[in-house]
């Protein structure tokens, strides 16, 4: 053995003490942990679920469904199967590849999609989108892997790191990233909002939100790996505003003005609850002011002691109203899997409410001056599309009074048949009509669930399906069935168009 200088000696047992204290996957991801190879040096590892991970990446796509029924069956659990092909998806793409952060985004939901259902059919969710997953690994990333580990040199802070993701600069960023995330998850969680606040994006928020998520089925020790997917999506953004001489987005200057005119740096959220009246007003204010007016109110109503969940729940509403209002898609913007006047995928209301829900859970999770701009954010990124959507929300009254049931079994019959007939705008009556006789949700759900699951959805289905059921769960009773019956109209847009693996996954389940 060589002999060491008295440098290095200490430098490897500070590195040993690191390892204890974060855990040997973090330490690798950060470039800490010793490897047995030179090949090994530069590759992520995922500890106890690398093979399976592996899996997730190296398998063809025509294979990978027996194969993870077959070890479902032997005793792998469903939720390490989605740890897997989260880290495999983080592996591969670093939140760089359009259809794969997706497939990393619907897997949180897919998983509470399986706790809805019977045993026999719990799997379909979660194999539907790990087979879009994989398929996507084989086609665009298959060799290629974005994340390899990061040496940290030095230590840095959250403004570094906001720096270099307004300069463009990746290296910097993710060294920075790095070294922030030897603190803890928590913190590094908190340090991202920073980068996630600074512009009005579904996938920034949405990707940052299910990242956080996910650990729950990967464990922190691999925070930074999911976490840092938002940082290389928001300097990828970032680049190509800075090459474009697009102009600053409004929420750079807007954010920092409203929380000192506000004084909500330092303010402890209130415990206020208004009435239905208060916030429909606010719903109303979010939906139809522009965004600086909407995000002002927001502001002001945190200011006054509101509950932020109070608050949520009237950016939620205003989302879901464009969902209501939505007039469908323009035939020159029309694809085969999303037609003209088809309301799911990246419609402008599905798209506001996965936000809006994001920045609610983000809200839920932060502290301090993160939870107030979450919000504050929320309300901006919410509001000044009303333009974009007709000034009344289905359904008309005309549609109701085209609704033929009068019981809870008869509507739930017709309902089915609304969404096979593609009507959207009886789907939405249905549910509208079913939701007045306050009968059980569940069943009504069930069908929604069902269709969730075996369409496409232009990739947007399993986390709209998620966003609707936890918004409605946290909605008083006189606000919920609006987000069951957007939910309704956007599942009737997207049937017929049954999702690639779903077909030969019932068959493998016997279902």
């Amino acid at each position: 053995m060589g002999t060491r200088t008295r440098r290095q000696f200490l430098n490897e047992v500070g590195q040993g003490m690191l390892v204890v204290s974060i855990g040997s996957a973090l330490a690798a991801d950060l470039g800490f942990a010793p490897a047995s190879a030179d090949a090994e040096e530069a590759r992520l590892q995922f500890g106890s679920l690398e093979p399976l991970a592996a899996v997730m990446e190296e398998t063809p796509s025509e294979r990978l469904l027996p194969l993870l029924v077959g070890r479902l069956k032997t005793g792998t659990d469903l939720r390490q199967l989605v740890a897997a092909g989260a880290l495999a998806n983080a592996r591969t793409f670093g939140g760089q590849n359009y259809i794969g952060f997706h497939a990393l985004m619907a897997l949180p939901p897919a998983y509470a999609m399986a706790r809805e259902l019977p045993a026999e059919r719990r799997a379909l969710p979660v194999l539907k989108v790990l087979y879009r997953n994989t398929d996507n690994i084989r086609k665009a990333g298959q060799g290629k892997e974005a994340l390899t580990p990061v040496r940290v040199e030095s230590n840095a802070t959250g403004g570094d790191l906001h720096a270099a993701m307004r300069r463009g600069d990746m290296e910097a960023a993710e060294r920075s990233f790095a070294a922030l995330s030897r603190r803890g998850p928590v913190p590094a969680f908190e340090d991202l909002q920073t980068l996630v606040e600074d512009d009005v994006d579904v996938h920034r928020v949405v990707l940052a939100y299910r990242a956080w998520a996910l650990l729950d089925f990967t464990g922190r020790e691999h925070a930074h790996s999911l976490l840092r997917q938002s940082v290389r999506y928001c300097v990828d953004v970032e680049r190509a505003r800075l090459e474009r001489h697009q102009p600053e987005p409004g929420i750079r200057a807007a954010l920092p003005r409203l929380l000192e005119e506000h004084g909500l740096l330092t303010k402890e959220a209130g415990r206020r609850r208004p009435d239905a009246g208060w916030t429909t007003q606010l719903m109303r204010t979010v939906l139809l002011e522009d965004r600086e007016h909407a995000a002002a109110a927001v502001a002001a109503a945190l200011a006054e002691g509101i509950d932020p969940e109070a608050v949520g729940e009237a950016i939620s509403l205003a989302a879901t109203q464009l969902v209501l209002r939505d007039p469908g898609r323009r035939p020159e913007y029309q694809t085969p899997e999303k037609p003209a006047g088809s309301v799911h995928g990246d419609s402008v209301g599905v798209h506001a409410s996965d936000a809006a829900n994001a920045w609610r859970h983000i809200a839920r999770v932060s502290h301090g001056r993160t939870r107030m701009a979450s919000l504050v954010v929320g309300a901006y990124h919410t509001a000044g599309q009303a333009a974009r959507v007709n000034s009344q929300p289905y359904p008309l009254s005309e549609q109701l009074d085209k609704v033929r049931g009068s019981d809870s079994a008869a509507l739930l019959r017709e309902l089915d048949a609304a969404i096979r007939d593609k009507d959207q705008f009886h789907a939405c009556a249905v549910a509208t009509r079913y939701g007045r006789l306050e009968a059980d949700a569940r069943p009504l759900l069930d069908i929604l669930l069902r269709y969730g699951t075996s369409e496409d959805g232009a990739l947007h289905a399993e986390k709209y399906y998620r966003t609707v059921t936890e918004e409605f769960a946290r909605s008083r009773p006189e606000f919920r069935w609006t987000h069951v019956a957007a939910l309704a109209r956007v599942t009737s847009s997207e049937y017929g168009r049954p999702a690639p693996g779903y077909a030969e996954a019932c068959g493998l389940l016997g279902v």
